[in-house]
């Protein structure tokens, strides 16, 4: 009985709403609730010039604290910004998802997000990015909607880091920046839920982007993806990012990126006999 309770949670937790499992961004949709997740990415940026770009490998842990409570930790390493990998930053992540709105086959949500990063490296292009990158600070908030097979979801950010520009007394002051993204993701297989050991395969297509609020800095990247979920835990993520549109000086414009996530999910508790 309680194999069949873990079980049927896993389908409706991963299997049915798993094409707003997004490779590059988050949904406004959480982890089952006292689940842990494990999640394992490796980066390759193919850099401008031949000294830059690079591999960064990202270790993270996510956990479902409630329902409507997820927290991230994340620490990297890479040879991005030296000839040498090392580790090079670590951050932080919350989510708080504050509506819903759920059917059986469709649903609305509506979350909330922060997120920190502390990162060694120093400012060099114009992007912000404190996936590794920059030291910094960002808050925003995601609508997701799933509409059966059909999961879109948009999000937008308030991104700001300690580096910044000097002004006529040689003070640094920190540019904020508008980051967003929309999102959209299709269940290809399985055509009919039969078991939660199917294989599950996702396609993905996100429009990402980032425009600075006190200069007409910006860019627009399309990043498609597959995705592959095995017995409703383990997925393995394949995706590719390029740039469509933008003037920002960036350490690349296109880049590969391969993850894998694990999902452990709290069995419940026997009942207590009276």
């Amino acid at each position: 009985m309680k194999k069949l309770i873990v079980c049927c949670a896993l389908c409706i937790a991963v299997s049915v709403h798993a094409q707003e499992l997004y490779v590059f961004s988050e949904p406004a949709s959480n982890m089952p609730a006292h689940s842990v997740g494990i999640r394992q990415q490796i980066k390759r940026v193919k850099g401008i010039t031949q000294s830059e770009g690079g591999t960064r490998s990202t270790s993270e842990v996510m956990f479902g604290a409630t329902k409507n409570w997820m927290l991230h930790a994340a620490i990297t390493f890479s040879d991005m910004y030296t000839p040498f990998v090392r580790a090079e930053s670590f951050r932080v992540y919350g989510k708080y998802r504050f509506f819903s709105q759920d059917a059986l086959y469709h649903h609305l949500r509506m979350a909330v997000f922060g997120e920190a990063s502390y990162s060694r490296n120093e400012k060099m292009y114009d992007e912000l990015s404190i996936d590794g990158d920059l030291a910094g600070l960002q808050a925003g908030l995601i609508v997701t909607q799933l509409l059966h097979k059909l999961a879109i979801s948009a999000t937008g950010s308030y991104l700001i880091t300690p580096y910044g520009e000097n002004d006529h007394f040689g003070k640094s002051t920190p540019m904020p920046a508008f980051s967003y993204s929309l999102s959209a993701g299709y269940l290809l297989f399985p055509l009919k839920y039969t078991s939660y050991e199917q294989t599950n395969v996702n396609l993905y297509c996100e429009l990402l982007g980032q425009r600075y609020f006190s200069r007409s800095l910006y860019y627009v990247d399309l990043a498609p993806a597959f995705q592959f979920i095995f017995n409703s835990q383990t997925k393995l993520n394949l995706g590719y990012r390029y740039q469509i549109n933008g003037n920002m000086h960036r350490m690349g414009t296109q880049g590969w990126l391969l993850g894998m996530e694990w999902l452990f999910l709290r069995k419940p508790k026997p009942p207590v006999s009276k």
